[in-house]
């Protein structure tokens, strides 16, 4: 039996040791040959790899036109259909509705704040828009003229008549750039302003606008290169913020109530109360003491109605002159306390402006902020107490940091980066950041030439960072809504030393704004960031619930991730694509590209109808 299996390893033949060398031998030369360059593989592997997924995309379509409807490719897998949710939901604010808000306490405005719905009462439906939805007229043009179908609410245009704030003709509201404090207009309030705060030189870039309105006063402020957060609360029956957003002016749903502000500490340039009817001597001062902690050192504060000029208006208020004086002199106590010094007074404006430190402020009694973190705000109480400064080595220096004038300071080192309070960030990883921004931007715009021009007006980034996607942005022609996660790093007084905007979310949550807000939405890393948080359906339904028709999504994530999302927004009347990284397919995150679809609400049954289909 030996002998039997020796002979079997002899088997072998000749013939096929030479085939085997004679194979090897092909494939060596094959390959030499394609790495020489005379055959094609490499460069077609080079093409692919550098190819198409930052240049235009020919299938999707991110011009305005209201009448297509995408066509969902037969190799996507099935995903759930959204239903439109019925038509009164067209102006749906999940965490400002007005029923709800109605079972909260009216003290301290606590019922006109963010109260969200559990997870049982959330909606799970698409919020259709109303019957006749039209695109927004494109900067500035929209300034000054919105379409009656996008915000059909007319009592506005007879309430405020004498004061110039809006007029109704044909089938747009113009917007004259009045306001109850400047009915000449929003230009000459703004003048008078400049003649004692340096707005034209770029010195004041941030501005706050308490109790907005429609936000005239933000909105005329752009033109002189500088950008106002205004703010109001959610109306019972006219959404002035709405107007506000439709107009393209930052705004968000918000009161000076019971919990802080959600924007970090020294973050605005100056702030503005102009007939905002906010009892600024209440609480002891409270609502004065949060403007102080938002108020950059050196920044101003602007109070333009009652109690200044009393004098003259103490009938028309209906208000008697012992208690608009004493009012008045509360409100000196408190500046005083707050080292604000006054700078003007005249007619109806009265400005002041904060100390640069604590070392040039000598109060009489000081009650500090116990919190050793000013800018953690998030459903946080606001108390009666004054936000202490940084240290200063002298009197002359700035609290926090100097700030480069705009727009020197939107790549200028910020002083929160310089001093190492932001952790994991050096001056070099942020000029890095920076860098790759701009890079990131570019490559957005090979994709879809229409960004950076006044197409996209409203933009919002989900998750903001140190603010390189708004500044690679920034222009005239758009501003972009920066926003914070409260789950991730607290980067946000950075993008406000960069003068940009911003707020603080949860994207667990609904967001403080009306449907139909935002023409671009961007977000980086936010579903990785969220997925064993809170539901991912949730955040992109509330994402197609600000998104305005026809507006575009750029997500940016890992790969898995974002195939879970694609699948999810293929059901959401959302045109999608997802793209390889603009450094090629081997990186593992990915891009995914949508155009929210046209369509509205129907006026019969509460479901929802193409455009095309309205017309018929």
């Amino acid at each position: 039996m030996g002998s039997k299996h020796n002979s079997g390893n002899r088997g072998r033949s000749p013939l096929s040791i030479f085939a085997v060398i004679g194979l090897c031998c092909f494939f060596y030369i094959l390959g030499a040959w394609q790495r020489s360059g005379s055959g094609k593989g490499d460069s077609i592997a080079y093409k692919i790899t550098n190819q198409a997924d930052c240049s235009i995309l020919n299938n999707l379509n991110f011009e305005t036109h209201h009448n297509d409807v995408g066509i969902i490719e037969p190799s996507e897998p099935k995903a759930k259909v959204f239903k439109p949710c019925d038509t009164k939901y067209t102006d749906y604010t999940p965490c400002q509705e007005q029923d709800r808000a109605m079972t909260f306490p009216r003290e301290n405005m606590i019922y006109r704040e963010r109260h969200c719905p559990p997870e049982e009462e959330k909606l799970h439906c698409l919020i259709p828009a109303p019957k006749g939805y039209t695109t927004p007229f494109p900067w500035p043009k929209s300034r000054d003229y919105v379409y009656y179908a996008n915000v059909p609410y007319k009592s506005l245009t007879v309430e405020k008549a004498v004061q110039n704030w809006v007029q109704f003709q044909g089938n747009v509201f113009k917007f004259p750039g009045g306001g109850t404090m400047f009915p000449q207009g929003a230009d000459k309030y703004i003048d008078e302003l400049a003649s004692v705060i340096p707005i034209a030189d770029g010195s004041v870039r941030t501005a706050l606008d308490t109790g907005c309105g429609v936000a005239s006063w933000g909105a005329y402020l752009l033109k002189r290169n500088a950008i106002a957060m205004s703010f109001a609360p959610r109306d019972n029956h006219e959404a002035q913020v709405q107007f506000a957003l439709e107009r393209g002016v930052p705004a968000i749903i918000g009161v000076l109530g019971s919990i802080h502000l959600p924007y970090p500490s020294r973050a605005f340039d100056m702030a503005q109360c102009s007939r905002c009817l906010i009892p600024w001597t209440s609480n002891d001062g409270m609502y004065l003491m949060e403007v102080d902690r938002v108020l950059r050192p050196g920044g101003f504060w602007i109070l333009s109605g009652p109690p200044i000029n009393w004098k003259t208006y103490y009938k028309t208020w209906n208000r008697t002159k012992a208690d608009l004086n004493a009012e008045q002199r509360k409100i000196e106590e408190i500046a005083e306390l707050l080292c604000w010094e006054k700078k003007y007074e005249k007619g109806d404006i009265a400005i002041w402006r904060k100390k640069i430190n604590a070392k040039s402020c000598r109060r009489k009694s000081v009650d500090t902020c116990a919190t050793e973190n000013a800018d953690d705000v998030w459903y946080k109480k606001m108390e009666a107490c004054i936000t202490p400064l940084p240290e200063v080595t002298n009197a002359n220096e700035v609290a926090g940091g100097e700030l480069e004038k705009f727009p020197a300071r939107l790549y200028a080192v910020p002083p929160r980066i310089s001093k190492g309070l932001v952790s994991g960030v050096t001056t070099k990883t942020y000029q890095e950041d920076s860098k790759l921004w701009k890079k990131r931007v570019n490559a957005y715009k090979r994709i879809n030439k229409l960004i950076g021009t006044t197409r996209y007006r409203n933009g919002m980034d989900m998750n903001a960072g140190l603010g390189g996607f708004a500044a690679a942005l920034e222009s005239q022609k758009s501003w972009v809504m920066n926003v914070v996660p409260t789950i991730a790093e607290n980067t946000l007084g950075v993008i406000y030393e960069r003068g940009l905007i911003g707020m603080y979310h949860d994207w667990c949550e609904g967001v403080s704004t009306y449907p139909r807000t935002y023409d671009l939405i961007h977000g980086s890393g936010v579903f990785s960031l969220y997925q064993n948080r809170c539901n991912l359906e949730d955040i992109l339904l509330e994402m197609d619930r600000i998104l305005r028709p026809e507006g575009t999504v750029i997500l940016r994530d890992e790969v898995d991730v974002m195939v879970k999302v694609k699948k999810i927004a293929s059901g959401m009347r959302w045109d999608t694509k997802l793209l390889d990284h603009e450094d090629g397919p081997l990186v593992p995150e990915k891009i995914l590209v949508a155009v929210k679809q046209y369509w509205v609400g129907s006026d019969t049954d509460g479901n929802s109808k193409s455009n095309d289909e309205d017309e018929s």
